[in-house]
């Protein structure tokens, strides 16, 4: 099942080179075809997943291929961290197409990054062998810096090449470490799993030294991708430069792939530099909490207030991962799927406002609730969901990050509050001045309300909002298992360090 995951939207962007250029609505029929037949695969997983289950399900492996000695698996599975992140991916894809009516340049090259872009993200989350997850993470790379850079905005160069730059330099820090644990390895595998397992048992033995350089490595790709301060520099300008389906991408599922990142292979594979590091990383994560939240606060473009809000939020994710208990991870992992859906359906509105406007600029606004009342009631929903109102989705997944935190880091968790508080400000702050008030800009006494098919598209993200926000059992259901043996493999290298200072002691 996991395989024809990827092989539908592959097949889709191969069948988009075949179509006549010219013939616009049968390439966007196509694209939005494979898009929800991919939809409809990954649903079969959540139907047929064990919640009980911690281990990998939906496993495929075999040979990919071999030089001499060396083996590369076609290796791939899910379990509870990865599954709805798999969702969220096939979910936001449909949704992205749809978004993109205003594209009419080079349409068919469009939707083959599109969908390419989809399996390459799709294979990040399933991948179990490590070479296989650097094809996949870079895969990922090329669509969206050509997004960027052909259907961006005026300085779409100068962010696209920005984007890839910073990506690259981090991903070639981790080949190493992906090769160097090969060599580490007594069996000369690049099996995840494998690897993991001897890292546990005691199979294979790292040196501290080892052990904190290639967490590094692996950390570096990861921050960046996130972005976590001081790595994100790259992230504004690729949000507004980025053509709308772009930024819903971006923010959805494309950042998810540094914080996934960290619980896959950081806290796993190399449990003794993440105790270590973790105050450090934790720190960081409250500076990109507050620093965004104070920066969003202040910016003139609604489009760059979303993005630096990105960086605040997904501080709090980062935050959570490192305070080492389940209640933290589980809520990290569940505010990776809130925030896609929050700031993904943030970037639609305001793509959609920009289609008839032509501007991001909070000053060219106001008094809009008067004239387009369904777009502000819909922006209202989703702003207090990105806030994190009781009753919808982002309130459950910061709830328990600070829960978690707070047992960690009573300290840590005050100062992360203060970001809650500075989202509300920005957030609604911003609201009273794009939509409350009188119209004084005459343009804007125009502006059509939101049509039915904008309807359409906006509510299944609503509905999953409030969903996660009054019942987020199921979800939390199927992550309990494969998270706690990530919080068992933390307490059991913390122990490990509890009983060498002993035996120093003694």
């Amino acid at each position: 099942m996991l395989s024809l995951l990827l092989l539908i939207p592959a097949v889709g962007a191969l069948g988009m080179i075949l179509l006549p250029r010219d013939r616009s609505d049968l390439i966007r029929n196509l694209a939005l075809s494979v898009s929800l037949l991919t939809l409809t695969c990954s649903l079969g997983l959540l139907l047929q997943f064990d919640s009980h289950a911690g281990q990998m399900q939906f496993v495929q492996d075999q040979i990919w291929f071999e030089v001499g000695a060396i083996k590369v698996r076609y290796q791939i599975g899910i379990d509870g961290l990865s599954l709805f992140l798999v969702l969220l991916t096939t979910f936001l894809l449909p949704i992205a197409i749809l978004a993109s009516r205003h594209i009419e340049t080079k349409l068919r090259s469009y939707m083959f990054f599109m969908l390419l872009l989809e399996m390459g993200i799709i294979g990040v989350f399933v991948s179990l062998d490590l070479i296989l997850f650097y094809v996949f993470w870079e895969v990922t790379l090329i669509p969206m810096y050509f997004l960027i850079g052909i259907w961006g905005g005026k300085r779409r160069i100068y962010a696209a090449v920005k984007f890839f730059i910073y990506t690259m330099a981090g991903s070639l820090l981790m080949l190493a470490a992906i090769i160097s644990l090969y060599f580490l390895n007594p069996s000369r595998s690049f099996d995840l799993i494998e690897i993991t397992h001897k890292l546990a048992s005691g199979e294979m033995v790292l040196s501290p030294v080892a052990e904190l350089l290639l967490f590094l490595a692996f950390l570096l790709a990861f921050a960046v991708k996130v972005p976590l301060f001081p790595f994100h520099t790259w992230l504004p300008d690729a949000h507004v430069e980025a053509p709308t389906a772009g930024s819903i991408i971006l923010a959805g599922v494309l950042l998810k792939m540094g914080t996934y990142g960290l619980l896959r292979f950081c806290l796993p594979l190399f449990p003794n530099a993440s105790l270590t590091l973790a105050p450090v990383i934790s720190f960081l994560a409250i500076i990109g909490i507050i620093y965004g939240a104070l920066v969003a606060m202040v910016q003139p473009d609604i489009k760059k207030l979303v993005a630096y809000s990105s960086i605040s939020h997904l501080g709090f994710v980062v935050l959570g991962i490192f305070a080492f208990n389940l209640p933290s991870i589980e809520g990290a992992t569940y505010q990776m799927l809130n925030h896609g859906l929050s700031t993904g359906a943030l970037f639609l509105l305001v793509g959609m406002i920009y289609d008839r406007r032509h501007t991001h600029l909070i000053e060219d606004f106001g008094g809009l609730a008067q004239v387009m009342p369904r777009y502000a009631a819909f922006f209202m929903f989703v702003a207090l969901s990105s806030i994190g109102l009781p009753g919808l989705n982002g309130f459950v997944g910061e709830f328990l990050i600070l829960q978690g935190t707070f047992l960690q880091h009573p300290g840590s968790a005050a100062l992360a509050a203060s970001g809650i508080v500075l989202s509300a400000v920005y957030m609604l702050w911003m609201y009273q001045r794009v939509f409350m008030g009188k119209v004084e800009n005459e343009r804007n006494r125009l502006l059509a309300d939101l049509n039915t098919r904008e309807q359409i598209i906006l509510l299944p993200i609503i509905i999953l909002i409030l969903w996660m926000g009054i019942y987020p059992g199921p979800f939390l259901r199927r992550m309990d298992a494969s998270l706690q043996m990530v919080v068992d493999r933390i307490e059991q290298s913390r122990e490990s360090q509890t009983y060498r200072v002993e035996l120093r002691g003694n």
